[in-house]
């Protein structure tokens, strides 16, 4: 019999419980083994969760418990969990974490401290969509060429109602808080910060890559509007939020911001809360994951089949897929020299001469248009509709500096990377 102890039986710990539960005998039947919850840690003692295990409010009544075979941390956070999974670790405790906050800060010291003691997070990437695994084993005799994601089933919701029902974006994010599906302070997914966690899980797996989020480029999508959906549509494009890692020769791009790209991609068709992931190698070409990338049952489920694979071993394959490090190590590249195709919307007073500055600046900073439309906001201000051809995003930033200074732009230029 293997014993798990949950540390955290919220939303997602009390349906790993009861999926445990439930499903006791397929469980039992795949791993070889019964496998049964012992104890679980709440916060609150006197909260009735509906659950038939002990609880305790005290985490050294697992992280102790000898008879427990593994710890599944599922508080979120970053610097208590980190403390709480080295001691279990240490301990010879296996780990399961859902905690892509804990990952994208400490996951190669928790590699490290792991060493051979099965340590398993598939669900801190897309909910139950199998995207760790698919990364770590299915394409393991592949060179991973790029990662496109949506991750993040906040603003793709929201994205979809803005694209599809003419919503504005204020308003949209009331509805995805009224629906749980935002929190009262969004910041964290419309920030794209969500993303960026998963992104660099992701990327560890396929470059070996050790960045932090505050190493990589991270927008969210605060700013767009029905001008931006509608340049959108016109041109073919659909907006969403994606988390992009590429490998350029020896470097590896890991950006997360607004995109516009291509309706006819795959990616694009994903709508609503639902997550995407197209991970193309150089072996297999273009392989896409498809799924809830969040819910109590979904990410319950990517629990249990780690749990499950512990089970069946007793070791999980390396954290990070990696059992030596990567022959000319890969780099970060530097966010300035991404290059990228553009799209802008600057916000200009109506008169004669605007158009022929604006567009002296582009020439200035070697920035090519490709497209271009006016649309009126009001009787003396319009937006240019800007598209460019491929450029550095060090000449992008400059340039959108020389613009805003411009007595006749009334506000910053919003710009959207395109795809």
């Amino acid at each position: 019999m293997i014993k798990v102890g949950i540390i955290g039986v919220g939303t997602v710990g009390s349906s790993v419980a009861q999926i445990l539960k439930d499903n006791a005998d397929v469980i039992t039947a795949r791993a070889g083994v019964e496998i049964v919850v012992k104890s679980g840690v709440v916060r609150n003692l006197s909260k009735d969760r509906g659950l038939d295990i002990k609880l305790t409010d005290n985490v050294d009544d697992i992280l102790d418990d000898e008879e427990i075979d593994i710890v599944v941390e599922l508080m979120g956070g970053v610097e208590e969990p980190f403390k709480i999974v080295q001691r279990a670790l240490k301990n010879s405790k296996a780990v399961v974490t859902a905690n892509k906050a804990l990952l994208a800060y400490h996951r190669y010291e928790l590699q490290t401290i792991a060493k051979d003691i099965a340590f398993e997070y598939e669900a801190s990437v897309a909910g139950g969509i199998p995207i760790i695994n698919a990364l770590r084993d299915g394409l393991s005799a592949n060179h991973i060429e790029s990662i496109v994601g949506i991750m993040n089933g906040t603003c793709n919701y929201m994205m979809t109602k803005m694209t599809n029902d003419g919503i504005e974006y204020d308003d949209i994010l009331k509805e995805a808080q009224d629906l749980g599906y935002a929190e009262a302070d969004p910041l964290f997914d419309v920030g794209g910060y969500d993303t960026a966690h998963k992104l660099l899980i992701l990327a560890s797996i396929a470059y070996g890559i050790d960045a932090k989020p505050e190493d990589i480029l991270i927008e969210g999508i605060q700013n767009i509007t029905q001008d931006d959906i509608a340049f959108a549509k016109e041109f073919g494009y659909a907006i969403k939020l994606l988390g992009i890692a590429k490998k350029d020769d020896n470097e590896v791009e890991l950006r997360v911001h607004a995109c516009l790209i291509s309706k006819d991609e795959m990616i694009a068709k994903i709508d609503g809360v639902m997550n995407g992931i197209s991970v193309v190698g150089d072996k297999v070409g273009e392989t896409l994951y498809y799924g809830a990338g969040a819910g109590g049952d979904a990410t319950a489920s990517a629990v249990v089949a780690n749990i499950i694979d512990i089970a069946r071993s007793g070791k999980s394959t390396p954290m990070l897929g990696f059992d030596r490090p990567l022959e000319g190590k890969l780099t970060l590249k530097s966010t300035e020299h991404i290059s990228s195709k553009y799209y802008l919307r600057i916000n200009v007073s109506d008169r004669a001469g605007v158009l022929a500055k604006i567009t002296k600046i582009f020439q200035q900073n070697n920035i090519s248009i490709e497209t271009m439309l006016q649309r009126p906001t009001s009787s003396s201000w319009a937006n240019l509709l800007i598209s460019t051809h491929t450029a550095l995003e060090k000449d992008i930033q400059k340039m959108i500096k020389d613009i805003e200074k411009l007595e006749f732009v009334n506000s910053t230029p919003v710009m959207i990377r395109i795809v």
